[in-house]
């Protein structure tokens, strides 16, 4: 009797569904066999395509060149070793699958030669940057791109060979090489480096989640339309100078994840794959399905064996040639369905089973999570998905799709629609807890508040959506603002209560952790090409005379209070209170309890709620004037709680503090009461089961020292 995957045990209402995700359980099994008959079954064999094609160099010395092409009648290689003139001694050899190679002696060309592809097909020509090209560089005066050769005399060599990522819990720092710096300009891996990891290190985050790392003809598409997969963008340094960043962030013990688009490839035709053979349908649909409807751009066939080669090769090198320690896969919804999820409201299981799903995708989606994990077992892997398709981040053998984790994409809906359309007096505990805990079980998921979608023209950060035009001239230390005041409360305890509920990860976007003022805007016809906005101010939050300092100790603070527990992301969240007249909101995970009161007027003396019966101290206030603060509740003093016939037995008690309005505690216990059994004939409430957390010893340099309360 063949054994039901777990995915339909862990989950009844997926049975009526169990023909279908036995099915593409099945075509994965199919296809990894189909494409590694001739690799012992190997899909990390499989996934050597940049090893063969492109740029390199023989044992002797001599340069290998090949391209598959199978639609070109002729290809030549034309750069400044040929002045851009054709020459036949460059010419490629076809071979019988479709390969185009070329052989040429060692001093034909040179480290630094730029070169392109000058392809010929029935009824036309062009020049082409190859498909698995290492290296792109544009021209600062014509604005061409061209292949550069890359082989440096003394490449750079990796100090760290293995480094294993910190998940526990996982704590991304979301970053784009180019924006990362103060100046009005392109920031560079080296300054990014040098400037920028420093300050990750001290806030505590685990994970650099870099953007934009695969090369792009438009700056301003925020790295979403690709041209080169291969390639680091060169607009920010070198290979080296990016393999360099790595390695320095793995020796502070940060790990890399790259975001990476397989989703879609830019329509250009002279920088990127369209039409690089004269075909349309190479790497994509040669039917009404080629182009994207709302992205202007082109889609994968992921039917093709040579598309899957092309796809999970790309994830290898970046693994293997960067030591990227995994992947933030952009835009699964629009890969997983046909119509690429626009315009569906996915109400009910019966909308991810409707025959409208690209089976093509989700078995390549499945490959390299397989993959992935194959070259490195401790890689990361998180998808952008918005339609809720169950089992994507569960594993293979268990029915999944294999990603570790899933972006919980509605968090940061729900929080702008909060600010947006809801009264302070209606923030609702109820509704905030079931938002930021509504999740498939069998799935981790990252949790984040706002990320840089959020921060785009267009729409608003956290920060300025509740504080606006008042962040130009009320954010001096001394100076008092009933609008800032309320602004920088709610943001300490949204990113709070969004991080302490997590099962997973936790992300933030660069600068958001001090509630960086305004949007992200690229430069653009629109603005006159400026770079005002697309840079990160980190003068204001290093400045002792304005608040931001408030809202990045604060960040600090929360992020240590979760990283000296051990696998905090995987214990229970256990509700203790949550009242919505009052807007106060208790719960529990191991030894932390976290208390909201979101009411913007009421603050409460002698609060109670129910809370394993024991000793607590104050670890985290966000009403401390460490933070920002008004310091009303006294940080020093320690909370009992006080015992109850009814539920003494049960070891519970009513922890009573004061809570002012608009401010979160995070409690430590300090001791806690043993359960005593109770002598009553009734049998007494089962004892909650006490999940504690294990304090983790300090591993790292960089981490932040804990914070201390002013007087």
């Amino acid at each position: 009797m063949k054994k039901q995957l777990a995915i339909l045990r862990n989950d009844p209402w997926l049975e009526p569904y169990a023909p279908a995700i036995e099915g593409r359980h099945q075509d994965v099994i199919r296809k990894l066999e189909e494409i590694t008959a001739n690799t012992d079954g190997s899909l990390v064999q499989f996934a050597n395509a940049y090893k063969y094609f492109g740029l390199h160099r023989a044992k002797n010395g001599d340069w290998i060149f090949r391209e598959y092409a199978p639609n070109a009648t002729k290809i030549l290689l034309i750069g400044t070793f040929t002045d851009w003139q054709d020459d036949e001694r460059y010419a490629l050899t076809r071979l019988n699958d479709g390969t185009w190679e070329g052989r040429f002696p060692a001093d034909s060309i040179h480290n630094g030669d730029l070169y392109k592809m000058r392809v010929f097909w029935d009824g036309g020509e062009g020049e082409r940057i190859p498909a698995y090209a290492e290296r792109v560089v544009q021209d600062e005066n014509t604005k061409i791109f061209s292949a550069e050769v890359y082989f440096p005399e003394h490449p750079y060599k990796f100090k760290i060979r293995k480094f294993r990522p910190d998940t526990q819990p996982l704590l991304i720092y979301e970053a784009h090489i180019g924006m990362g710096q103060n100046k009005e300009g392109v920031g560079t891996y080296d300054e990014f480096r040098r400037n920028v990891l420093p300050r990750v290190a001290k806030d505590g985050y685990n994970t650099i989640q870099l953007m934009a790392i695969q090369e792009h003809p438009y700056y301003g598409s925020f790295g979403y339309h690709v041209s080169n997969f291969y390639a680091a963008s060169s607009r920010f340094g070198t290979p080296d100078d990016l393999k360099r960043l790595i390695d320095d962030a793995h020796e502070m013990g940060i790990a890399v994840i790259m975001d990476i688009v397989h989703s879609h490839a830019v329509k250009n035709e002279l920088e990127g794959l369209g039409r690089i053979d004269g075909s349309y349908d190479l790497y994509f649909y040669g039917d009404s399905r080629r182009e994207h409807p709302a992205w202007d751009s082109l889609c994968f066939d992921y039917g093709k064996n040579s598309v899957l080669h092309f796809l999970l090769s790309n994830c290898k090198y970046w693994l293997e040639e960067y030591k990227f320690d995994g992947f933030r896969f952009d835009g699964v919804t629009s890969m997983l369905y046909y119509n690429h999820g626009l315009g569906k409201a996915f109400g009910g299981y019966g909308d991810y089973y409707d025959g409208g799903q690209d089976v093509n995708a989700i078995v390549y989606l499945t490959l390299a999570n397989i993959l992935i994990h194959d070259v490195n077992k401790h890689a990361i892997t998180i998808a952008e998905e918005m339609s809720g398709m169950p089992g994507l981040a569960t594993k293979f053998d268990d029915g999944g799709m294999g990603f570790d984790y899933r972006l919980a994409m509605g968090i940061p809906d729900y929080w702008i629609k909060m600010i947006k359309e809801k009264k302070d007096e209606d923030w609702h505990p109820t509704s905030i807890f079931w938002e930021l805990t509504n999740r498939r079980a069998d799935e981790k998921t990252v949790s984040y508040c706002e990320s840089h979608d959020q921060a785009l023209v267009g729409d608003k950060t956290i920060i300025f959506r509740l504080i606006d035009k008042e962040m130009y001239w009320h954010m001096m230390v001394d100076d008092r603002n009933g609008v800032v005041e309320r602004g920088m409360a709610l943001h300490k305890m949204i990113r709070l209560v969004t991080l302490a509920s997590i099962n997973g990860g936790y992300l933030n976007f660069m600068g958001n952790e001090f509630g960086h003022p305004e949007w992200i805007d690229f430069p653009r016809e629109g603005n006159g090409w400026s770079y005002k906005y697309a840079r990160r101010q980190w003068d204001l939050v290093d400045r002792e005379d304005l608040k931001y300092k408030f809202l990045n100790r604060f960040d600090n603070a929360m992020i240590e209070v979760v990283s000296k527990v051990y696998d905090f992301q995987a214990l229970p969240v256990e509700k203790l209170w949550e009242k919505d007249d009052d807007q106060v909101l208790a719960f529990r995970r191991g030894d932390l309890i976290f208390v909201f009161n979101w009411s913007p007027t009421r603050s409460f003396s002698d609060y109670g709620f129910l809370a394993p019966a024991g000793e607590y101290e104050v670890v985290l206030n966000s009403d401390d004037p460490f933070f920002g603060g008004n310091g009303l509740a006294d940080n020093s003093v320690h909370h009992f709680t006080m015992p109850d016939p009814l539920y003494s037995p049960a070891g519970k008690g009513w922890l009573k503090m004061y809570i002012p309005a608009r401010t979160a505690q995070v409690l430590r216990v300090v001791k806690q009461r043993p359960v005593r059994k109770s002598t009553a004939k009734p049998k007494a409430e089962k004892p909650a089961a006490a999940a504690t957390g294990e304090e983790k010893p300090r591993r790292k340099p960089g981490r932040p020292r804990k914070v201390k309360t002013e007087e």
